[in-house]
């Protein structure tokens, strides 16, 4: 007699305790659509603005390598060749090369002795309590929105009387004012990012402020000492206003007062494709600068809000 196998199928194990799926609704029709257009207009307006800015830089370029009569017969055209002239006539006709060397001279020695003095004392109202503290921040942050030119007058007798009037070092000494304002109130800012048990670690092991200053915080502030480098580069190579006042001997005279006497000195001459080789050639240490920190730049400007 046979009997028949009655045991129960075999069923998978049903899981336990498993968490319940939820399913992330997708965004509404509308609202893709909304952002949508609004990717595309901001980047229509980011590109807008890029051909404003880079194609006169494109065409001044182009047109320091033509003549005078292709500037003006067509202007928008590629060089029929390459006049290099144009580039030597004005680095020794025009004294480009004298207005470049005052210049590098003049800026070099603002930008070490702001970023010097700008970090040391952006350091103090930033890790130190002391009476006091909050006014000169603000008095700093006040020279900020200070107009240079109602300065003027009396910057240029305070100068004559010091006898620093038409001198390079005079320069500098208002150049550096010029720009502690900013770089305190920047690098200060920057300096409460930075963590303080670093500091307190090198003051335990017996470190003066002196050197943890220099030794220890300054090059943790390395990103925000170039933006702000970057920033102070560009205002005071470009700063036309202090040097026409206070700087009028011609052989201390710098980039942006010889380009000025370039385009007055020609008269009726026109020698425009020299005045666009001097142009180019006070532009280019901008650009560079800008292309080769340009990553630094980004760090430092967010730093502060990464930390």
């Amino acid at each position: 007699m046979k009997t028949t196998d009655t045991s129960p199928a075999i069923t998978p194990e049903e899981p336990r305790d498993r968490p319940p799926v939820t399913k992330v609704a997708a965004p509404p029709e509308k609202e893709r659509g909304g952002s949508g257009v609004l990717n595309v207009f901001s980047h229509g307006v980011l590109v807008i603005w890029a051909l404003l800015v880079v194609l006169p830089l494109l065409w001044a370029v182009m047109s320091s390598f033509k003549d005078d009569n292709s500037i003006f017969s067509s202007p928008w055209s590629l060089p029929d060749r390459l006049h290099f002239e144009n580039w030597s006539r004005a680095w020794t006709q025009a004294h480009m090369s004298d207005y470049f060397l005052n210049t590098i001279l003049v800026v070099g020695g603002s930008l070490i002795g702001t970023l010097v003095l700008g970090s040391m004392a952006a350091y103090v109202l930033a890790r130190f309590d002391f009476p006091g503290n909050r006014f000169i921040y603000f008095l700093f942050v006040g020279g900020m929105s200070f107009p240079i030119i109602l300065a003027l007058v009396p910057l240029f007798f305070v100068m004559n009387n010091m006898g620093l009037l038409n001198t390079t070092h005079g320069l500098i000494l208002v150049y550096i004012a010029y720009s502690l304002p900013f770089t305190v109130f920047f690098l200060s800012s920057f300096f409460r990012t930075l963590p303080t048990s670093v500091a307190e670690a090198a003051i335990i092991d017996g470190a003066s402020h002196t050197r943890t200053f220099f030794q220890i915080m300054l090059p943790m502030a390395k990103p925000g000492l170039i933006s702000v480098g970057i920033f102070n580069f560009l205002g005071q190579w470009n700063q036309y206003m202090l040097p026409t006042v206070l700087n009028t001997d011609p052989e201390k005279k710098v980039l942006s007062q010889g380009l000025v006497q370039l385009a007055v000195s020609q008269g009726y001459k026109g020698d425009y494709s020299g005045l666009f080789a001097g142009l180019v050639m006070a532009m280019l240490p901008v650009l560079a600068a800008y292309i080769i920190f340009q990553r630094q730049v980004v760090a430092g400007l967010t730093a502060g809000a990464l930390k």
